[in-house]
């Protein structure tokens, strides 16, 4: 009896005396990674590139993990193999080096796409190759990421037995139980094939300016089963990412940002159009939001009192086109106005009436 009292003493002692220089050594590590990572963020302060502070904010706490997980591993060898304590810290470790990797694997995939997608310049006036190569790198890298979280942790999980014996009784029940997993994943499925298909062809892009469910705005993110519209008015539209290949959108820039805007007027019969031609030429030149490719105006259509006048004027983007055309509304509408006083349209009532009474014999 006193023998076993010693035993069961002794491994107490192993185990606190493990556990205390388990603890003195990995908080030894963490301050020694914590000192060179530090040297590592003030150099990439230095450096005028973004990306490398970037890396370094990225591996910081999955090196801890590691760090943390592998020590785990090591000293759980020093514990008496027997102890129900052993299998606990054994299996802690497994796991936690798995997911350690994993996260290690999905920081790394991070950095490499942010690395490329730096190299892309969106900010210039002809961005459409940058944004086609932007929206592709970034739907891969979701992609990326969502299949190593899965992988990570399906391995994760199939180093608990019970796990793996429930995984070999599902699929030994895979007959029924397929077929409804099947039907309830359809749509998740065909979400994330969307986004795939969407990164290959490529309907739209990122900064896309669309018009979509009667709303005017740009893409703003692209993710696996849905997009981010920001709409002119500051709101956002999510739009499941399948919409864009289902259903027709306007896209104002998908082979170019250069644009066409346009402006309507309803004049009446009388109103020369030669001074307007001239007062149009006049606004757009003074205007840094004009490109100095189309500027015209032209009638488009007659009513019965009026007559519908199209202002034609052109942009290097949607966003210029915006200002221009608000900027040349006011200049004619005020023109017409002070040079043409009473030429737009009006319906005569007093006509109608006239006509309403003829027709009733009155």
């Amino acid at each position: 009896m006193n023998n076993v009292t010693d035993l069961i003493t002794e491994n107490r002692w192993q185990h606190l005396f493990v556990l205390l220089i388990f603890i003195v050594l990995f908080v030894l590590l963490t301050l020694a990674s914590n000192i060179i990572f530090k040297k590592l963020r003030n150099r990439a302060l230095r450096s005028k590139s973004l990306i490398d502070d970037f890396i370094v904010r990225l591996f910081k706490v999955p090196s801890v993990w590691i760090t943390f997980s592998i020590l785990l591993n090591l000293f759980n060898s020093f514990l008496d193999k027997s102890s129900r304590i052993y299998g606990i810290m054994q299996k802690a470790g497994q796991i936690l080096l798995i997911l350690s990797i994993g996260w290690l694997v999905v920081q790394a995939v991070r950095a490499i796409f942010r690395y490329f997608q730096n190299k892309l310049d969106v900010n210039q006036p002809d961005n459409l190759i940058a944004r086609r190569r932007l929206t592709q790198l970034n739907m891969i890298e979701k992609v990326l990421i969502v299949t190593a979280v899965i992988v990570f942790t399906g391995i994760a999980l199939m180093s608990f037995e019970t796990v793996k014996g429930l995984g070999m009784s599902l699929l030994a029940s895979a007959g029924v139980l397929g077929i409804v997993v099947g039907l309830a994943a359809q749509r998740s499925v065909g979400q994330i094939l969307s986004g795939v298909q969407i990164a290959i062809t490529q309907p739209i892009r990122l900064d896309d300016v669309v018009v979509i469910e009667g709303e005017w705005g740009r893409i703003e993110e692209i993710n696996i089963t849905y997009a981010v519209v920001k709409i002119w008015d500051e709101r956002r539209l999510i739009v499941p990412i399948d919409y864009f290949l289902n259903n027709p959108i306007q896209n104002w820039t998908r082979t170019s940002s250069n644009i066409l805007g346009t402006v309507f007027l309803y004049v009446s019969y009388d109103l020369p159009l030669d001074p307007l031609r001239e007062k149009l030429a006049a606004i757009v030149k003074s205007d840094p939001n004009w490109d100095g490719r189309v500027q015209n105006i032209q009638v488009t259509d007659s009513k019965q009192w009026y007559k519908e006048i199209r202002v034609l004027v052109s942009s290097e983007n949607s966003s210029k086109n915006w200002n221009l055309r608000v900027s040349v509304r006011e200049k004619l509408i005020d023109f017409i106005n002070e040079n043409y006083p009473g030429s737009f349209a009006r319906i005569s009532t007093t006509g109608e009436a006239k006509q309403r009474h003829t027709a009733t014999g009155g």
